[in-house]
Parts: C-alpha cells; sequence; structure tokens
C-alpha cells in the first residue's frame, strides 16, 4: 500500500448546507482541529487535548497524522498553526499522498503562527494520511498545534472528523428471532482477524447485557461477561435500590466479580486470559427464569483444555423473561487509536427453545452507533468464508449501509453435542 494513500471507496457525501459543519464535507478551506489527530507510532508520544491543540510534543520519532477522503482531484495546499515562543524556531516535514513538504517557522511573541507548506497534487479520489513530522527544533518543543488547514480545489468536499472523539464508530449485528420464542440458550463464535489495543469482540449480546472479549494492555485480554440492573439509574450504583440490583451467584476459578456504572449500571465479571488472534473460540449464554426475576449464565470453551469453563451467573431482577434482542459488535473502547483497523469473524450462531429445538442464525441486520452517521464512515460487514464479519476503523473501503441484512449460508450443525454437561 502506498505510504501516504489509503484506499478508500466510501460513497461520496451530499454538500453540505454549512461550511465546516461537524464530521460532513466542507468547502475549501477545511480547517481541521489539531486534537482529531493521532500520534504514531506511540498514541502517548504527545498530549492530545481538546481545548489546547498537541503538547509536548517533543520526539523526532513520534508523528503527528490525520486521517480523511479527499473526494477532488487536484491541488491540495495544507499549512498548520501553531504555538511557539518567540525566537524559537521548527523545521517541520508533511507527507501527503507520498510527496513530502518541509518548512520552517519562527514563534511570535503572543500570537499563534502559520506554517505554510507547498502544495500537494491529489491524483484520485481516496482516504489519505497527513503525517507531520518534526525534523529540528531550537526550544523543548515542535510547538502547540492548534489546527491543520486545507485549501485549493482538492479541499472542496473533503471529509474528516471534526470532533474530539477518535474512536472508530462501533458496528453491530443483530440476529432477529421470531416473536413469542422463548430462547433459553444462545451459542456463538468469534474469530478476530485484527487485535489493536482497546478492542472488544462482543459475541453473545442481549437484552440484558454482554459477553466478549477485549484487548485491555500489551500484556493483559480478558473474557468479560456483565448484566445490567434494573431501573433507570446510568452512572452511580450505590442510586440503585437493593432489590434492582443484579446478583452474582456463581463465578468461576480466576473470574473477577464485581459491579460497573456510567454506562447503565450491574454486575460485571472477567478472566485474565490471553486469547489469540485468528484462533476461534466458542461462547454459549444460558438463561433461566424464575418468578420476576432471570438467571443468565456464561460459559466460555477453553480450547488449550478442550473444555468449558463458567465464567458467571447472575440474578436479573425485574425480567422474568428469556433471551431477545440478541446481537454481536465491535467496539473501540478507547479513543488513541481508533485510526487502526478492528476486524472480526461471527459464525455458527445458533439458539435454543425452552422446546429443545435448535434454530440457526442466519441472518444479520448491521447498524453503527451515532459516531457512524457523520463523523466515522470507515467500517463495513459481509459475509466471508460462510460467516459473519464485522470492521470498524482503518479508514477503509466498505459497501455496507445502515440497516442492511446479511445471510450467510447454513452449516446444518447445531452445537447439542459440545455443549457443557451440565446444560446438556
Amino acid at each position: 500500500m502506498h505510504p501516504g494513500l489509503l484506499l478508500c471507496l466510501i460513497p461520496l457525501l451530499s454538500p453540505p448546507a454549512l461550511a465546516g459543519q461537524e464530521g460532513v464535507s466542507s468547502p475549501d478551506p477545511l480547517l481541521i482541529p489539531a486534537f482529531t489527530a493521532y500520534i504514531e507510532p506511540d498514541p502517548d508520544g504527545a498530549k492530545v487535548s481538546e481545548p489546547e491543540g498537541i503538547l509536548q510534543w517533543r520526539d523526532t520519532r513520534q508523528r503527528v497524522v490525520w486521517y480523511g477522503r479527499i473526494n477532488t482531484p487536484g491541488t491540495l495546499e495544507p499549512s498548520l498553526t501553531l504555538r511557539l515562543p518567540a525566537g524559537e524556531r521548527v523545521r517541520l516535514r508533511l507527507t501527503i499522498a507520498g510527496k513530502a513538504r518541509t518548512t520552517s517557522i519562527t514563534g511570535e511573541d503572543a500570537q499563534p503562527v502559520v506554517a505554510a507548506f507547498q502544495g500537494v497534487t491529489i491524483p484520485s479520489p481516496g482516504c489519505y494520511r497527513i503525517a507531520l513530522e518534526g525534523v529540528s527544533r531550537t526550544g523543548e518543543t515542535f510547538g502547540d498545534l492548534e489546527s491543520l488547514r486545507l485549501s485549493g480545489p482538492a479541499a472542496r468536499r473533503a471529509h474528516f472528523s471534526l470532533v474530539e472523539r477518535r474512536n472508530a464508530a462501533s458496528v453491530h449485528l443483530g440476529y432477529p428471532i421470531a416473536r413469542g420464542e422463548r430462547v433459553v440458550l444462545f451459542y456463538n463464535e468469534v474469530t478476530a482477524r485484527t487485535d489493536p489495543l482497546w478492542s472488544f469482540y462482543m459475541v453473545c449480546g442481549f437484552h440484558r447485557g454482554y459477553f466478549g472479549i477485549q484487548v485491555n494492555s500489551p500484556t493483559e485480554r480478558r473474557i468479560i461477561f456483565s448484566v445490567w440492573d434494573s431501573g433507570s439509574e446510568a452512572i452511580d450504583r450505590s442510586r440503585v435500590a437493593e432489590e434492582n440490583r443484579v446478583q452474582l451467584l456463581a463465578k468461576g476459578e480466576g473470574v473477577y466479580a464485581g459491579s460497573f456504572g456510567n454506562e447503565g449500571t450491574g454486575g460485571h465479571s472477567h478472566l485474565k486470559y490471553y486469547w489469540k488472534k485468528g484462533q476461534t473460540y466458542r461462547f454459549l449464554l444460558a438463561a433461566k427464569p424464575e418468578g420476576t426475576t432471570t438467571i443468565y449464565t456464561a460459559y466460555f470453551y477453553f480450547p488449550e483444555r478442550k473444555a468449558w469453563g463458567l465464567i458467571a451467573s447472575f440474578r436479573a431482577p425485574g425480567d422474568g423473561g428469556y433471551l431477545r434482542g440478541l446481537y454481536s459488535f465491535n467496539e473501540n473502547f478507547w479513543g488513541s487509536n481508533g485510526q487502526m483497523r478492528r476486524l472480526a469473524e461471527f459464525g455458527n450462531g445458533w439458539i435454543r427453545t425452552e422446546k429443545g429445538g435448535w434454530q440457526e442464525l442466519l441472518t444479520a441486520r448491521f447498524t453503527h452507533d451515532p459516531h457512524g452517521r457523520e463523523q466515522r464512515k470507515d467500517y463495513d460487514a459481509g459475509v466471508r468464508q460462510g460467516r459473519f464479519y464485522l470492521s470498524n476503523g482503518g479508514f477503509l473501503d466498505g459497501t455496507i449501509r445502515y440497516g442492511d441484512t446479511l445471510t450467510r449460508p447454513p452449516t446444518d450443525r447445531p452445537p447439542a453435542g459440545i455443549l457443557p454437561p451440565t446444560i446438556r
């Protein structure tokens, strides 16, 4: 792949009603806030701040990088606005479409300065990487960056996310089930094809919670299972009445169990487990209604042991129903590396009803969060080798649209023979 160009075939957006509208195509010139950039290769190589821009950029090995779609071929004229102490001098290099442009700028007292670069020819529409390097400096830093300005013919109708959130859009697959079905088991599998930091591949989601795998640090990965409390409290679990709280009934060996807040409240569990990219993992979620409550139990199949293990079992009040609202998703839960692609395959999904019959999940409806509506359109979904896939981030091409329905071929192999002994 060309170092300055990312192939992108995202459909063109309609002409905007207002210049500079957040996250939509804008006419020449386009002002892109510095806080929308990524620091590469180390996300912590400089400080990114919405009110202040890019700060504490000292290391010549770290680049400040913007990604976006340029829809009009022609000349692009870039410039930077930055704050630099009076008399200090920096030399900067900006690379677009494989073409490097270098300029020097001297700081002025009490006002921002503009670093202008020679124009670059954009050969064709696509997603482009705009990388800024610090070549040399006389002061402590390369200055505090405020914004990147794009002008010229190629800036017309360019599309960059202009909001602070740098996460990729979250993308989902919803599995429709017939109305009135009493679903007691939800079986699904996942294969992560990429595994950047702060990825969450959620395999078995339902109306009261979620069950999947995360990348939490360079050395830590987790299997996570959470169930929401009943009631409307969204932030602080201490404000949830005891009778509305999810209750932990059991957990597996080595599993941590506690609570969560800030996105609804509820019971949380996770097991630190270094799952591997390219390995297929099996998940099983069980529901057992008891009066006005339902017991939700999550099992994970450990391939190295060739055995199922309990993650956790929670009693959910204010329920008394069966599994519904089934779904999977990809999430980038921290924004420092939202430019990286997250790709996972979900497949061989099945449900079992109260009567004991198995049904294969052959269709899925694609959706995304509001961030994917205007700001981040680098997502995709489809069917590959008989399995659904979800992709988000990476500033790559995609043809899927919100609400599209996907259909995979049947396997006709229900998981009845591979269930945990307590479930069979």
